[in-house]
């Protein structure tokens, strides 16, 4: 499992895949991230240790990822992360939250007091797939309820049953309303949710212009930012 890696394409940063204390959520029906999760304290705490000391400030800008929202990281692990960004100078911190959490961000904020980018998974703002397909739990009704809380938004491209006017609505809304966001191509895993591969040769071939937009991240595979298994 690579947990460190530095983004050198756009939006330069280290970024760090920490482990978790259990997703607070843990039913989304397309994801086995969640077996990287944690109950032990000490166990997540040595490991993230281990990892964050590889940050070295480069770009003074740094993103915190785990398996779940930043909300699940232990204290300690919170606190090593504080040391780092004061002994690194970062200036910028990229955050995940799921959308349970919404009404909290400002918590990170006060605690780290540096400017934060809160990320989101929506995977689509399609209300029905997201919700009775995908099992988000994200009951939100338009893109606005989330530009409120949250600054990029991460969508997911090529599960069967989605369709062209659906990723084409999903785009149109990401660029219309956010300014950064990030879109995962999915790749089959453990769980029961499945790859269309017509699906995701149509979208890599008709939106192949995102791959120049500074602020858009296409991830082709899921391990594009070097870190993961």
């Amino acid at each position: 499992m690579d947990r460190y890696s530095i983004i050198k394409n756009k939006n330069k940063r280290e970024i760090v895949l920490l482990k978790a204390f259990p997703c607070i959520w843990n039913k989304c029906s397309f994801c086995d991230y969640t077996l990287d999760n944690c109950e032990s304290e000490e166990e997540i705490n040595n490991l993230n240790s281990e990892v964050l000391k590889n940050v070295s400030g480069k770009y003074k800008v740094l993103e915190v990822i785990n398996s779940g929202s930043c909300f699940e990281i232990p204290k300690e692990t919170l606190n090593i992360i504080k040391n780092v960004i004061e002994e690194r100078k970062i200036e910028k911190l990229y955050l995940e939250s799921h959308w349970s959490y919404r009404n909290r961000l400002d918590e990170m904020r006060s605690f780290f007091k540096i400017p934060i980018t809160f990320k989101i998974g929506i995977e689509t703002f399609d209300y029905d797939f997201r919700n009775k397909v995908l099992n988000k739990n994200a009951k939100f009704n338009s893109p606005g309820e989330v530009k409120e809380y949250f600054d990029s938004v991460c969508l997911m491209v090529g599960i069967k049953g989605q369709n062209k006017s659906m990723i084409d609505e999903d785009i149109r809304i990401l660029l219309k309303y956010f300014s950064r966001g990030t879109i995962n191509i999915f790749t089959n895993n453990t769980s029961n949710i499945k790859r269309d591969e017509d699906l995701i040769n149509w979208f890599t071939e008709k939106y192949s212009h995102l791959d120049k937009n500074p602020n858009i991240e296409v991830l082709y595979n899921n391990t594009d930012f070097g870190v993961g298994d």
